[in-house]
């Protein structure tokens, strides 16, 4: 009898337990991938909260940094215009007819000009005509010939920058107002100046430690000035290489020669302080005489009513010219406005003015402001004076 091979099916006890097993080691794989990427998501959650926690930290230092740099901007130039404040009030002001403004001692005897005498050379009566010829063909070539020299001579007169260069067209019926800014030593206080938006003359201070580009910044320029420090009655405010009432005519010569060298195109000086300085005849009378010697024009600054400046300018029979108007003593801009009006009526009642500001904000944005005032005066360099 054969055995019966066929297997019993799985009992339903079997297979329920087997099922459970499998649904149990589901449960525990999803429970772990769970697991995991709960805490793969946790991570990247506070790695993100981290970093923008870092960011946080880095905006807010670099916030930090930039209100710093903006503060230590701010006190610098409030100690800036602190500095230019005392020192101005230092100054002895006082105000000058512009009558001084137009002295102008020349000794020297005009030259009579040679009259030109025409030489009638060429009388063509009873003359041959080969003669003729021969004349009409000489004469043609010295008119080619003078030409030629004429057109040499204008193109080197266009190469050469002269001191009577035409800097610009004004209207010779109006009266003339120069405003000078002093004590200009940085790019921001030229290109403030130039914004301005009409002529304003730059008068650089020379380069010391406090300010060592004044004189790279001017290169950038065709006209300014030289604002040379002189000895004040007050010490407090001086600029390093103040030149001293005690100083021999060779120091002069050599700092008027050194400054020659750093501002080549400049012709005129004015002084920075100065009160003891130019009231001292002996000082005034050696500094003209260099001056003279290297052609440059001196204008007074006027820090003191004392001022002797006039009288050596006789002796040395040389032009000077002379402050009208202090602009900023005060740094408020009706102040500033008040006295650009007095610089405009002594300018028509004289028929020019000088009026003198100094590198204030105040005094930079009352200007720009106030072009509507100057509608009936030239504003002009202090070379068309």
């Amino acid at each position: 009898m054969k055995k019966n091979t066929t297997k019993k099916p799985p009992s339903k006890k079997h297979t329920t337990k087997k099922s459970t097993f499998k649904i149990f080691a589901l449960s525990n794989i999803l429970v772990l991938i769970t697991t995991v990427a709960l805490i793969v998501i946790g991570y990247l959650y506070v790695a993100n909260e981290n970093n923008i926690i870092k960011n946080h930290k880095k905006d807010k230092i670099a916030e930090e940094r930039l209100n710093q740099i903006a503060k230590d901007a701010k006190i610098e130039e409030n100690e800036r215009d602190k500095y230019f404040e005392e020192k101005t009030k230092a100054l002895e002001i006082e105000y000058v007819s512009n009558v001084d403004n137009q002295t102008y001692v020349d000794n020297k005897q005009k030259d009579n000009k040679e009259q030109f005498n025409y030489d009638d050379r060429f009388q063509l009566k009873e003359e041959k005509k080969e003669d003729i010829i021969k004349k009409e063909i000489v004469i043609k070539e010295v008119i080619v010939e003078k030409i030629k020299e004429i057109k040499e001579e204008k193109e080197k007169k266009e190469l050469i920058i002269t001191k009577e260069k035409v800097y610009k067209k004004v209207d010779t019926s109006l009266p003339k107002l120069a405003i000078i800014i002093d004590d200009v030593t940085t790019t921001t206080q030229m290109k403030r100046i130039k914004d301005i938006g009409y002529t304003v003359n730059i008068a650089f201070l020379p380069p010391t430690s406090r300010h060592p580009s004044s004189a790279k910044i001017a290169k950038k320029l065709d006209t300014y000035m030289i604002h040379l420090p002189l000895e004040a009655g007050n010490h407090k405010y001086e600029e390093d290489e103040t030149l001293y009432i005690g100083h021999d005519i060779n120091i002069i010569e050599n700092k008027i020669r050194e400054l020659r060298d750093l501002y080549p195109k400049a012709t005129f000086i004015n002084n920075h302080t100065g009160s003891k300085y130019t009231s001292n005849k002996d000082a005034m009378d050696k500094l003209l005489k260099v001056l003279k010697k290297y052609n440059y024009t001196f204008i007074d600054s006027k820090t003191t009513s004392n001022s002797v400046v006039l009288e050596s300018a006789k002796k040395y029979g040389i032009r000077v010219l002379t402050r009208n108007i202090f602009l900023d003593n005060k740094k408020d801009k009706k102040y500033i406005q008040r006295q650009l009006k007095r610089a405009i009526t002594i300018a028509k009642k004289n028929g020019s003015a000088i009026a003198i500001g100094h590198p204030y904000g105040i005094t930079f944005s009352t200007l720009k402001q106030s072009k509507h005032l100057l509608k009936d005066v030239n504003l002009v360099f202090v070379q068309s004076l």
